[in-house]
């Protein structure tokens, strides 16, 4: 999302080097969405990818559809507002393959809950592009517990896409990570880090409590606090994966390193307790 426009407006070089240097750390999946860029994100990606087919072995892209914004580049949307009918997912998918230059992709998930969505639609439609080989697998982005069983019910999903961060805690409480360990469904966290607000100059009462937490364990862990914050979300048994939304190739490597750091129970209680500014037991 970050990438181009919405972001760093990285040129097609940059972006390569980029995708490149996360390969060499072994980090193969790439998040997009039709939206992102205002549409014209997955291209810009998927002009490294025409360039260097080589890639289209190595990497797997995630992607999302459903929202419809109003852009310049999409003239026909008239108010922002979201379908998920069999036609519009088919075309979204159609279209993002054509994007990003691929042949298949590995996640497709339905960004926004529809109000007016028909799972059986639905579910019908992810059907026929997982027959077609167009889609390998299908979730959901910030779906509640009972919209993402109303979809489930009808097709297997694998993953919910949700905000969790230390500043987020609602999944642990409002059934969504429960839900995940239930449906043997991957949790993955956007925002992982709030948005940036726990490593802002200025900072609300909250943010300052919960940084504070941070510090003291990435002095007892002897790491930085962006890993203690990772960390605490991949600690978690449902076995959340940070969507990671910098462009920086060394807060990359750091992330990668909290993977395998271990908090206390104590420890990891302390960045709850410090968020929801009151003990929790």
């Amino acid at each position: 999302m970050r990438l181009g426009v919405w972001g760093e407006k990285m040129n097609s070089a940059q972006i390569e080097r980029f995708i490149d240097e996360c390969v060499d750390m072994g980090l193969v999946d790439f998040d997009h969405a039709d939206i992102y860029g205002n549409y014209t994100a997955e291209g810009e990606f998927g002009e490294v990818m025409k360039r260097r087919p080589d890639l289209k072995t190595k990497i797997r892209h995630t992607t999302k559809c459903g929202i419809k914004l109003i852009s310049e580049n999409r003239p026909d949307n008239k108010v922002h507002s979201y379908d998920t009918s069999a036609k519009h997912i088919r075309w979204s998918v159609e279209n993002s393959l054509k994007e990003l230059d691929i042949e298949q992709i590995y996640l497709l998930l339905i960004h926004r809950p529809d109000v007016l969505m028909d799972p059986a639609e639905v579910a019908e439609e992810f059907t026929k592009l997982n027959q077609e080989g167009k889609v390998a697998n299908f979730g959901v982005s910030n779906f509640n517990v009972s919209q993402f069983n109303l979809l489930n019910a009808y097709y297997p999903l694998v993953n919910n896409q949700i905000e969790i961060s230390p500043l987020h805690v609602d999944a642990f409480d409002d059934g969504a990570l429960d839900q995940c360990l239930i449906h043997n469904c991957v949790p993955t966290a956007w925002s992982p880090l709030g948005g940036g607000t726990l490593f802002a100059a200025k900072k609300t009462e909250r943010e300052e409590a919960v940084y504070k937490v941070l510090s003291e364990l990435a002095t007892k862990y002897e790491v930085t606090e962006d890993m203690i914050a990772l960390a605490w979300l991949n600690n978690h048994p449902s076995g959340i994966i940070p969507v990671l939304g910098t462009t920086k190739v060394d807060r990359v490597k750091s992330a990668l390193k909290a993977k395998d750091l271990m908090l206390s129970r104590q420890d990891w209680y302390m960045v709850l307790e410090a968020s929801k500014g009151h003990p929790v037991a």
